[in-house]
């Protein structure tokens, strides 16, 4: 009985002391966090015009950036189009942002650029834009630009109209893409900036004619164009995640499959407009739109694609459950691997600013959230980062497989390079943190509309996107089923147990066929 007592009292004695232990390691990492970002947030500062007079000398013309500190101006929406064409903003109810919707003369579709692209708290820039619209005697920050939309109104056949002009504020940045986008027209601009890798497994896009304007597709078996009609096929379709690559899935799964399977399906895996040896042109703001847009010209179009299975890992899981409501009747399984999905809380009026904060919560621990923060918080640093890393991918390849003798598995380096700066920074910002305010209503057509089968898997060991947003997305779905799995991580969910997963995969093919 005394024995009993004792090892209670010590479980509580140790249970007490981790528990401190626990406080205390998060408290010193706070304070550490505060410290380091304090110096990050000067050194993008700092980042910002040294960017700039390096883009001068080097390409011969100021690029602007969404720290941009130029001049507020108006301007009629004849000189961002011509003068027939206007750009559409749209301001949301009980939002204080203001978002471009539409570019009506060249058919761009920008629905809900997000905010966090330039309203990112930080302690430098704050106290600079404030120190500037007090020179300026409280005009406008120095982050937006106005445009004015001009509409016609008149009773047909009166001769006589009125035109009424509405003025809103959109950060100077997007007006400058635009403004480059309209001039190019249907052409992307192909040219990598300097800071960009220029080697041809990044820019094999720009040199060919057929390329320019479709993604990347690796397809299994080889698919040369739509099938015959008498040809019993079934479809699906691989989404990769946030800088990653179609290698992520062709190089683990594809070869895993049955051969009863590979003679069953048409498997396509897509490199994502920006990452890989998809198109990465420099005017896109690779908004949902964009990149939903690309895999239908890419995939669904050109091969003919009726009904079809989706599987999608972390970024790639808010495209599939888009592209499953876009085309509700097409699929027929969704299979999710650790979906980014961080309900909203009722009454928070900037739901895009919220994500941010659970995504990239400024930590310098764990490492991959502090990787995670860089890219996230701060244009230049991230932009230095990818000049580093990304503009120098084959050194690091070589360098990697020197140290491991050919033992480490590159093609997770060459995806996780194979992007430029621009790319992954709209991507980040207008796919995860661009959709806070859509997802709960997608995921409500997908409970009440779809009838495909939902299987969702995390890894427990998930430090970038924790195993909880899975069971967040079964609250939404209850049809879903969730599978944790144990001692696995955001990469080794499939890495590493590709021959399981492909197992498990066509079981749920298998499943869904009555769907």
């Amino acid at each position: 009985m005394a024995g009993a007592m004792m090892r209670r009292m010590t479980q509580r004695t140790l249970n007490s002391s981790g528990l401190t232990l626990m406080r205390a390691g998060e408290a010193i990492n706070v304070v550490l966090s505060f410290i380091v970002f304090f110096f990050i947030d000067i050194l993008d500062f700092i980042l910002c015009y040294v960017y700039k007079l390096a883009d001068f000398i080097i390409e011969s013309e100021w690029k602007s950036c969404y720290c941009s500190t130029t001049t507020t101006t108006t301007t009629t929406s004849s000189s961002i189009t011509s003068a027939a064409d206007n750009i559409l903003v749209s301001e949301l109810r009980g939002q204080p942002t203001r978002k471009v919707v539409r570019v009506s003369s060249s058919k761009i579709q920008l629905d809900d650029i997000s905010d966090t692209l330039y309203t990112r708290s930080s302690v430098v820039y704050d106290v600079s834009r404030t120190t500037r619209r007090r020179r300026q005697g409280g005009e406008e920050g120095c982050c937006s630009h106005k445009l004015v939309k001009k509409t016609t109104g008149g009773r047909s056949g009166n001769a006589t109209t009125a035109a009424a002009t509405a003025a809103f504020t959109v950060n100077s940045t997007i007006v400058e893409i635009l403004k480059e986008k309209i001039k190019s027209g249907d052409r992307p601009q192909t040219v990598p900036r300097w800071t960009d890798c220029d080697c041809h497994t990044c820019n094999s896009w720009s040199v060919s004619s057929t390329n320019k304007d479709t993604l990347f597709v690796k397809t299994e078996p080889k698919i040369l164009g739509p099938p015959k009609d008498d040809f019993v096929h079934e479809d699906v379709l691989f989404i990769h995640g946030f800088i990653s690559s179609s290698a992520f899935w062709t190089k683990t799964l594809f070869p895993n499959f049955s051969k009863s399977a590979k003679s069953t399906y048409r498997m396509f895996a897509v490199d994502l407009l920006g990452f890989g040896r998809s198109p990465k042109p420099n005017d896109s703001l690779y908004t949902l739109r964009e990149h939903l847009d690309m895999i239908e010209k890419s995939v669904i179009e050109p091969y003919n694609v009726k009904s079809f299975h989706i599987v999608a890992h972390s970024l790639g899981c808010i495209l599939a459950i888009a592209l499953a409501i876009k085309h509700p009747g097409s699929v027929k399984s969704l299979t999710l691997l650790a979906p980014p999905y961080f309900p909203v809380p009722k009454g928070e009026l900037q739901a895009t600013q919220y994500i941010m904060r659970k995504v990239a919560p400024r930590r310098v621990w764990p490492l991959l959230v502090f990787g995670t923060s860089m890219a996230c918080w701060y244009e230049h640093v991230s932009r230095t980062i990818c000049f580093l890393i990304c503009k120098n991918h084959r050194w690091w390849d070589f360098i990697a497989k020197m140290i491991t003798r050919n033992r480490m598995r590159t093609y997770l380096i060459e995806g996780f390079c194979c992007h430029t700066h621009n790319a992954a920074w709209h991507t980040l910002h207008n796919i995860i943190c661009g959709t806070a305010a859509k997802m709960d209503r997608y995921l409500e057509v997908v409970r009440n509309q779809l009838k495909c089968h939902v299987t969702i898997y995390h890894g427990r060991n998930d430090e970038l996107i924790p195993f909880e947003c899975s069971y967040n997305l079964q609250l939404r779905i209850p049809r879903a089923r969730v599978k944790i799995i144990e001692n696995k991580d955001h990469i080794t969910i499939v890495v590493g147990r590709q021959d399981t997963f492909a197992k498990e995969l066509e079981q749920i093919w298998k499943n869904s066929k009555g769907c």
